[in-house]
């Protein structure tokens, strides 16, 4: 399996969550809410949360915000909390693949529309991505989690739980797997006694797109609103990070 994939880059994804680890920690809480919700607050017996939880203890959310996640599972406003996804292009050609859980679709709806026509796009329908990206189970593991684990034999034990590819740096190992083989990979990592530092479900682009570098700045800034919108959870594209690229955005900080 090769050290380095096409479908992401760690150095850049690392220094997005850093950068913005305040909506990572949003995001987690409404996956937790969501979960205690959808089949209640024992870890035990809700698979969902017990995931939820252990990905938040990857970003060092506290304790005390996690136990308030989970009770929150139980109240009236959780209810009304609903994930839709919306698919469209930027300018320059640039897929863009939206997740959002919102308590109003309306105004959900409206602003994800409003970014994709004030920044040139167009907003399709849901399903006319589906020939750009696939679903893929992506599981983050610290290298500290690896230690003493000979790597010929985890590879193989991974191929074995479904792992189509593998990316590593110095500090953490990137596992993908098809959607299918998602569950399978988490029994092996739990039989391996390997504990992830997040497990996700994610829209992986088959092939990417590079721009010239102000392209893909313009780009980056639409990818930014999205972000910046509090009902919106996860945004992907498939814009190519070239490494000028990710020296640039590091210069920026």
């Amino acid at each position: 399996m090769a050290g380095h994939s096409k479908w992401a880059n760690i150095k850049h994804r690392k220094a997005a969550q850093d950068k913005k680890r305040a909506k990572v920690w949003t995001r987690i809480i409404k996956e937790i809410t969501i979960a205690a919700r959808d089949n209640g607050p024992d870890l035990d017996s809700n698979p969902a949360l017990r995931l939820a939880v252990q990905n938040a203890k990857g970003a060092n959310l506290a304790k005390d915000t996690i136990e308030r996640a989970i009770k929150k599972g139980s109240g009236a406003e959780a209810a009304n909390l609903q994930t839709y996804t919306y698919e469209g292009y930027a300018p320059h050609g640039i897929a863009i693949f939206v997740e959002a859980t919102t308590d109003n679709l309306n105004r959900t709806v409206a602003a994800v529309r409003s970014i994709f026509t004030k920044s040139g796009g167009t907003l399709g329908t849901n399903g006319s991505l589906s020939f750009i990206f696939d679903t893929k189970g992506v599981f983050t593991i610290d290298n500290t989690a690896l230690e003493g684990k000979n790597e010929d034999s985890l590879e193989l034990e991974l191929i074995d739980g479904g792992a189509e590819d593998v990316e590593k740096d110095d500090e953490i190992t990137v596992i993908y797997t098809s959607f299918e083989d998602y569950g399978a990979m988490q029994s092996k990592l739990a039989e391996l006694e390997i504990e992830a530092q997040s497990t996700e479900i994610q829209q992986i682009p088959k092939t990417t797109t590079t721009l010239s570098i102000n392209d893909a700045q313009e780009v980056l800034k639409i990818i930014d609103k999205f972000e910046d919108d509090d009902d919106v959870q996860c945004v992907y594209h498939n814009l190519e990070l070239t490494e000028e690229l990710i020296a640039i955005l590091e210069e920026q900080g």
